[in-house]
């Protein structure tokens, strides 16, 4: 198979994550291509003069969309898994021309499969040109599928959160705009290289989007809008939900590494996404942040493995309280069991009513005093309908197109500390404030930038197959 023969190229690249590409040059380089961008003139004189700026084309696709298509924005597609593909699916579906040029996975199988249902898709079949050359295979290959729309392409990041920090900083040495698929890290020290590099892409004008998609749905906007005006007065109690049944998991193959293993099961290994609390929750942890317009000072909480008994490292429960700086309280719950009472969504309290809204609530709803019945409605959304995966990508482009001002790398940022914030609460069984959380330096999957598809899992089983799994009281976050 034509993509296996090109997988994993350059193992020994992983550690410099790509610094030797910086500088003024590589600025140079990507704002001299948004300008190209914005030009109307014609595609022959703009496609000379961009080959000058950059030194030569980058390889024969550029130079052939280039002098055709002047404003064709080349995407490459990291992560190809269901998620993924939907954002592809949205980027394409944005206005102007596009083209997906390269895609980059650990599983054979699941790129192509990805492929094959974006090339059935007829509203977007003939802006997928993706050869077997630009398809790459195994945990370097990120750097190949970037490297094919580099600079000034747009870079869809959608693997597990644990590569996020690693890819994110790659994409941005090499010009290139992002989009981040959520959760953005899976500890403190991811947070803060998320954070600085979302500080590089501010100095080089690059545009980074990330994917809390309830930020931009049209209905939770308004509603956010009415709370922040005092609709139910000053926010007092904030209660964020994640309640359904269990999450699945996939027996490990025969012949499937372990590290193989734990990536297709990645939702199950702490170390690859967080956490039920983080990864699951994170946009309804975000809401209720988002309609207190604050981030909690401190979080203490419990939760524990009751019922499950699939060989992973999931906690099948989890109850946090957090602190504002004014001393007011949100308190968030994550359950995955069967035959259990299930809600999704978030309920703020404030002090004359009360709002139902968030992540699994498409129809936000306000309410006088503090029983969600029909008798007490003040409010609930009547406009016109809003895709906010859509929107949220439609917005990216815009910001490109346009080069405006848009890097959402802070607040997506923070949002994710606040779900391990409550992970390392829960965890270690201790009351643990903001600033000691973000300054942590454990790292749940130490030496992951130089990690090849051959490395050992970070996590191994003990002689009963059974994972290590955190214990209140013992384990050390800090």
């Amino acid at each position: 198979m034509a993509v296996q023969a090109i997988r994993s190229r350059r193992v020994v690249e992983v550690s410099g994550l790509g610094h030797a590409h910086s500088g003024h040059g590589q600025t140079k380089t990507a704002l001299t291509r948004r300008r190209f961008l914005q030009v109307s003139g014609k595609a022959a004189a703009g496609a000379v003069a961009l080959g000058a700026a950059t030194g030569g084309w980058p390889d024969p696709l550029a130079r052939s969309a280039h002098a055709a298509e002047d404003h064709t924005l080349k995407i490459c597609l990291v992560g190809c898994g269901g998620r993924g593909t939907g954002a592809a699916v949205n980027a394409l579906s944005t206005t102007g021309p596009s083209r997906l040029v390269a895609m980059a996975d650990f599983f054979p199988e699941r790129l192509q499969n990805s492929l094959k249902q974006l090339q059935g898709n007829e509203a977007l079949a003939s802006k997928i040109d993706v050869p077997p050359e630009r398809q790459f295979v195994g945990l370097d290959g990120y750097r190949s599928a970037i490297d094919a729309v580099a600079p000034g392409g747009l870079v869809l990041l959608a693997t597990p959160p644990a590569f996020r920090p690693i890819h994110l900083e790659y994409a941005v040495e090499k010009g290139c705009h992002v989009f981040m698929e959520k959760s953005f890290a899976v500890d403190a020290p991811g947070v803060r290289r998320v954070l600085a590099a979302g500080k590089k892409a501010d100095e080089k004008n690059l545009k980074i989007a990330g994917g809390l998609m309830s930020r931009h749905y049209h209905p939770l906007e308004e509603a956010i809008a009415r709370i922040h005006e005092g609709a139910i007065g000053d926010v007092i109690t904030c209660w964020a939900y994640r309640m359904h049944g269990p999450v699945g998991f996939s027996p490990r193959q025969p012949g499937m590494s372990a590290l193989a293993h734990q990536i297709r099961n990645y939702s199950c290994f702490t170390w690859l996404n967080g956490s039920f609390l983080l990864d699951w929750l994170i946009h309804n942890l975000d809401v209720a942040c988002w309609a207190k317009g604050a981030w909690p000072v401190s979080a203490q909480g419990q939760g524990g493995r009751q019922l499950r008994d699939q060989p992973d490292q999931l906690f099948d429960h989890y109850a946090v309280e957090y602190t504002f700086a004014d001393g007011t309280r949100m308190f968030a719950q994550g359950r995955h069991m069967h035959n259990c009472w299930g809600y999704w969504g978030c309920v703020i309290h404030g002090q004359k009513g009360a709002a139902e809204i968030g992540e699994g609530k498409p129809q936000p709803k306000l309410f006088k005093g503090f029983q969600l019945t029909s008798d007490n409605l003040i409010w609930q959304y009547q406009g016109p309908p809003c895709n906010p995966y859509q929107r949220e990508l439609d917005l990216l482009v815009e910001a490109i197109r346009q080069d405006k001002p848009y890097n959402e790398t802070e607040r997506s940022a923070y949002a994710c500390m606040v779900g391990i914030l409550g992970r390392m609460a829960v965890e270690s069984g201790q009351q643990i404030t903001w600033e000691q959380a973000l300054a942590s330096n454990v790292e749940l999957a130490p030496g992951l930038d130089q990690m090849t598809m051959d490395s050992p899992a970070p996590v191994m089983p003990d002689k009963d197959g059974k994972y290590p799994i955190a214990m209140p009281g013992f384990t050390k976050v800090l």
